[in-house]
Order: structure tokens, then sequence, then C-alpha cells
């Protein structure tokens, strides 16, 4: 131990796990650090940020800048896609020691002939240490000016009895004379943290800020009862452009098993013509990497792709890495799955729930390494057909060590890749897959009903170290989940739940049609499966019913793209209310332009109204200013004075105001929207 490092560098934010795992942002974001940086006794210290992109070896520095209690924080720019690292020093800086003496001597009018002198050697220090790295610099030569003309000021009398004119514009405290010392410090003892750098992960903007929409190819046919193809799924498209959504996504588009094919409603048989589940896959017809021929080819499918993205959608494709006893994986690699003493192979379960038409791959088999390849060249596979986002089915069900290692391989092929995880489990489960890199991440938001729960759920995913790892992708329903609240809500908790996953969250999603047409009936009571599930048999869906919720969720998606508050949440704050059936919070973009309040009628059977307390600090309001507030979603503005206001919300009517937030100019009429 080398006891002249003397600089402390403790509680470093933001960090994983201690630097285990890295931090994420998108594109474009600054990563603002801070840390408790401090050293013994009174001697002042300096500190910087460094940064890099992961590949690179040259550090680039950002400054820090003290905020009190021994508390710094420094930023730098996240201008590209991909990982970067940063790590932090610190050291005691004898310069600014001396200014900060030399200014209370001088403010003293003390004699500071010996403190100048004291000046004069830094200076020369320092002026030899910018000779050793740029010999040439005119550093070096204006260094040793300051230096000579320190030491002509430590003689001169007229200084001696008055100082002040050091702390001039002219003199060595302000000025030239810092910024150059500040370029040319002595780091000889400095204290660097950590020792191996803390890293960010940024994405591009989708990562943050996405609308999904998932529906299935096979029951996009216009003729009831005809298996769906990519080229009918391509008219889908426009409607769901039509609605505001930028992603939409595929159940998997695999060759289905025959053997154990479920039937209509899970039942453990099936009869001729029942298409099976597109879960169980592999068929003769191939596996993974191949398409299910009653959907069409693979060219079909990247025409469906290129259609896509000529209406502004980005396809995302499902990976479920489970077999159907079919799949050629079964019999060209039995080692890859779990077999029983008979010689058998089990089948998934998760009790009381029987997957007989679907293998779960063994991560413990001894070919493991074959296997981990093998998978990767699946998603590469589908990549290389133009797909860059990935929805994973159940992968709390493979190993950590796999996820960790294949993501950092999907991310070298290319850094923009974004995976969403399907992982309805335990909660630390679902942040560990977070963690090793997953993209986003489904919630436990669908069973969050009561304003309580709603809150402390946010609260926990937004304003704690969650936040740093865990995007929160909000979906009121999928093909597996239609909750109690939207089996017995009606029309208006279809469209609360709609608005609450699409503002308390910047990314969310909906299975539809079924989730626009209100689709509410289990297969039994207690059940949150579907009648007559999609998973299980070809559905022919009439779009153009006059009860379609399609311009409702046009509506709340343009709000969400027009308003650059709801793209994030960081700044999702909850508001106080008289009424535990009314929710309110409020969000503010980045730049503090635009400001918006959400509040819901959570009961979808009956009106609510009550007295809600705005934070007007929240909401970047003076205290006790009055201001307008416009019901993006209603049509209605309203003059509220105070923080305290009254709200009335009829789910027959709407069940929901999104506002968007005015501040009072000059006259009665004059407002300036965020």
């Amino acid at each position: 131990m080398d006891g002249r490092f003397r600089v402390e560098i403790e509680g470093v934010d933001p960090q994983v796990d201690g630097g285990r795992f890295p931090v994420k942002r998108v594109r474009g974001d600054e990563l603002v650090v801070e840390a408790d940086i401090f050293a013994d006794g009174h001697d002042r210290i300096a500190a910087r940020l460094r940064h890099r992109r992961a590949e690179e070896e040259e550090w680039t520095e950002a400054p820090m800048t003290p905020l009190g209690n021994d508390r710094w924080r420094g930023a730098f720019h996240l201008g590209e896609v991909g990982r970067y690292q940063y790590a932090l020093v610190g050291w005691v800086d004898a310069f600014l020691t001396w200014r900060a003496e030399m200014e209370k001597w001088v403010e003293a009018g003390s004699d500071v002939s010996l403190q100048l002198q004291e000046g004069a050697v830094l200076v020369k220090e320092a002026a030899g240490r910018a000779r050793k790295a740029r010999p040439k610099s005119a550093d070096v030569r204006d260094l040793e000016s300051w230096a000579q003309r320190l030491l002509r000021w430590a003689d001169d009398p007229a200084l001696a009895a008055d100082p002040s004119p050091l702390a001039g514009p002219s003199g060595p405290l302000t000025g030239e004379l810092p910024a150059l010392m500040a370029q040319h410090p002595d780091r000889r003892f400095a204290t660097h943290h950590p020792t191996a750098p803390l890293e960010v992960v940024v994405d591009r903007p989708r990562a943050r800020f996405s609308a999904w929409y998932e529906f299935f190819p096979r029951s996009t046919s216009p003729e009831p009862g005809r298996h769906g193809t990519f080229r009918d799924a391509r008219r889908m498209l426009p409607y769901v452009r039509s609605m505001g959504f930028d992603v939409v996504y595929l159940p998997p588009i695999h060759p289905i098993g025959t053997t154990n094919r479920k039937g209509p409603n899970n039942r453990v048989t099936c009869e001729p013509g029942d298409p099976g589940s597109p879960w169980a896959i592999g068929s003769e017809e191939g596996g993974h990497t191949a398409v299910h021929p009653e959907l069409g080819t693979l060219d079909d499918f990247v025409a469906f792709r290129e259609a896509a993205e000529e209406e502004g959608l980005e396809v995302a494709l499902d990976i479920a890495f489970q077999c159907s006893p079919d799949h050629p994986w079964v019999s060209e690699h039995p080692q890859w799955f779990r077999q029983r003493p008979d010689g058998s192979i089990r089948y998934a379960e998760n009790p009381p729930k029987k997957y007989q038409d679907i293998y779960p791959i063994d991560f413990e088999t001894e070919d493991w390494e074959a296997l981990w390849e093998a998978l990767r060249d699946v998603f590469t596979h589908w990549m290389d057909q133009g797909v860059r986002i990935f929805r994973v089915d159940n992968p709390h069900t493979k190993a950590f060590p796999f996820w960790e290692w294949v993501i950092g391989e999907l991310k070298a092929k290319d850094p923009g890749v974004i995976l969403l995880s399907e992982a309805f489990t335990r909660p630390r489960v679902m942040y560990r897959l977070a963690k090793v890199g997953y993209t986003q991440s489904y919630t436990y938001f669908a069973w969050r009903n009561t304003a309580v729960e709603l809150r402390r759920y946010m609260e926990e995913l937004t304003g704690t170290e969650v936040a740093e790892y865990f995007r929160p992708n909000f979906w009121p329903n999928t093909p597996d989940i239609l909750t109690e609240y939207l089996q017995t809500g009606r029309r208006s908790a279809f469209m609360t739940r709609l608005v609450l996953a699409a503002t308390l969250t910047a990314s969310y999603g909906i299975y539809g049609p079924p989730f626009e047409l209100m689709e509410h009936t289990p297969r039994e009571p207690g059940s949150e499966e579907y009648l007559d599930s999609e998973k299980y048999q070809l559905r022919h869906w009439t779009l153009d019913r006059p009860d379609n919720l399609r311009d409702f969720i046009g509506r709340v998606n343009r709000i969400r793209g027009e308003n650059p508050a709801l793209h994030r949440n960081d700044t999702l704050r909850f508001h106080p209310t008289d009424n535990d059936r009314i929710l309110v919070f409020s969000k503010r973009d980045a730049g503090g332009e635009n400001r918006i309040v959400v509040v819901v009628n959570l009961d979808p059977h009956h009106p609510q109204s009550g007295w809600i307390d705005l934070d007007h600090e929240a909401v970047g309001l003076r205290p006790g200013e009055s201001y307008q507030v416009h019901d993006l979603l209603a049509g209605g503005r309203y003059l509220w004075e105070g923080g305290r206001n009254f709200v009335r919300l009829d789910p027959e009517v709407s069940p929901a105001h999104i506002f968007s937030v005015a501040r009072r100019l000059r006259g009665e009429q004059d407002f300036e929207y965020f």
C-alpha cells in the first residue's frame, strides 16, 4: 500500500451489482454519474469522469463538479449504439489548494510573497509535465511565463502591502492560469475507481419507447376456415399502422408437430384439420429456421417484413426454445433432451398444466456447447432475414449463463438488436434476465389493478436501482392472459387498461384483434385462458365491427407519439387523491418543455369523482399558480387554480383524462403549453 494515494471514491451511481452488469441507456442520452469523492484534511481535490467505447483503448475525460457534502457529478454523451465503459479518477490538487488559500489571504490583505513563490514552484512543475506530453506546445511557454510572473509579484513591495490586484482579471486566481493548470494536473497519486471499468449498454431509441401489436398470421385469411398466409397477413399491416403501433409481433411461424398435437381449447386430442399450437415447433418440414408451409415460404416472410417496413412497422419474431416430438433435433440430437428411465423424453409441464406436444431442452446436457451454438444460430438465421426484434418465450426456464453469452453474441453481430423477455415468474429471476442482457421485459402489470398496487409497482420499477437495467413492457392481455378485470369489466375495462399500459410506461403492447374487439370470455370460470383461443385453432375476425376500439387506440398512440413526456419512465410521479378508485400521475420530458398529467378511473363499472392534489413542482409549475389543462383524449379544456382540483370520470363516456399542461402568460386567455 502506498499511503500517498489519499483520495477515496465511494457510492458510484449508476452501477448494477457493483459493476457486474451494465446499466442501460439509449442513443442520444447523457450518462450522468455521481460519486462520493473525498480525502483527508482540507486539501482540495479534482475529479474526472473517464469514458470510452468498449472497443477503444484511449479514454476521454469529462469534468466532474462538486455538489456539496463530498458528492460529485459528471456526464458524457452516448452518441452511438453499442457498449461504453466509464470510470472515475480523483486526486489531491495542490494548485487548487494553493488557489483557495490564496483567495483567503488576499481577501484578508495579508503579505502573500511566500505563497506566490510556492505557486511559482507548482506552475514550473506543470510546465514540466506539459513539456513531457507535448514539447512544442504553447502551454509550455505560457506556464513558464506565469511562473516568472509569480516570482516577480513575490518581490513587488506594492503587492506585499496590498495584494488585492492578484484577485483581478489578470491575476493568477482567475482566468488563464487556473485553466492552464487544470490541463496539466499532478496526477501521480490519483485514485482510479473501479479497477475494472463500469459499463453502459446503449440501445436504439425503440428499446425505450415502442408500441407492439401481436397477431396470428394464420388467422388473417379473408375466408373463414382457411389457414392464413403471409400474403393474407400483409393486408393487416395498414390496419395495425392506422392504430399507431410501430412493432408488429408474430407468434412462432415454424412448422408445427403432429405428435400429441393439441385440439381446440387445449384438448389433448385433435381432429383432422386442427392446426395445433405454434409453440409446438418442428416437423418433417423443419425446425426453428423453417417456415410453416401453410404460411408460405421464407421469401414470403421476407416480403411480409419488407411490406411492414414500408408501413413504418418493424417485425418482431417469437423465439421459443422448445421442440415438438417431431422436431429434427429430437432424432439428430437426442442428448439435448432430458430422458426418463424408460428412455422416453419428458414433455413440458407446469403443474397442473401439461404440454404433451412440447419437449423442453436440457441445458445440463454434456453436449451443451453444441446446443448453445445451435440456439444462437436460430437467432442469427432470422437476423440474416432482416429481423432485429425478438420476443423470447419463457426465458426463465433456460440457463442464465446461456442468455448472457448468446445476447453478447447477438449484440456483437448487431448492437441494435432488441430482445423482449416473456418471463412471468419470480421478481429476482425476471430482474436477472434483464441484467444479463434482455432489452425489455414483460411484467406483473396485468394483475395490478388498484391504485395502491399500481403505484407501489411503478415506484419499484422507476424509483429504485431496478430502473437502471429493467425496462418494462406493459401488456394488458396476451394469448395466455385474459384477466378477471377484462373478463368482467366491459368496454371501459379495455379502455382503462390501454390508457394505463400506454402512459405508465414508455413501451407497451396488446394482443389483437381480441383486445380491440374486447374478447372477454374465458375457457371456463376461474381460467385466464380464452375460450376458442387462437393458440389452438384458426379464428376469423370481423375488424369492421362498429364497437371496435381501433379509433380509441389510435388516439392514445397519437398522444404518445406527440408528447415526449410519455417516451420515458424516469420522470413518473404520482399525486394524491381523496378517492382510491382514481389514479393520478404525471410525466415530464427531459428538456422540461412537455408536461402530461393522467387521471384514470380504475372502476370500470361506476363513475368516480374526487379531489386531486397536484404537486406543482413535479409538474413544473410555480406554487399556487393557475394553469390550463387540455384533455388530449376527450378534447376539453379546464382552468385549474392551485394544486387541489376536482375531477369526475364516467367509464361509459371516458375512463381517463390525458392532460397537457399550459402555464398562464399575460392575459387571462394566454397560455403557454409545455
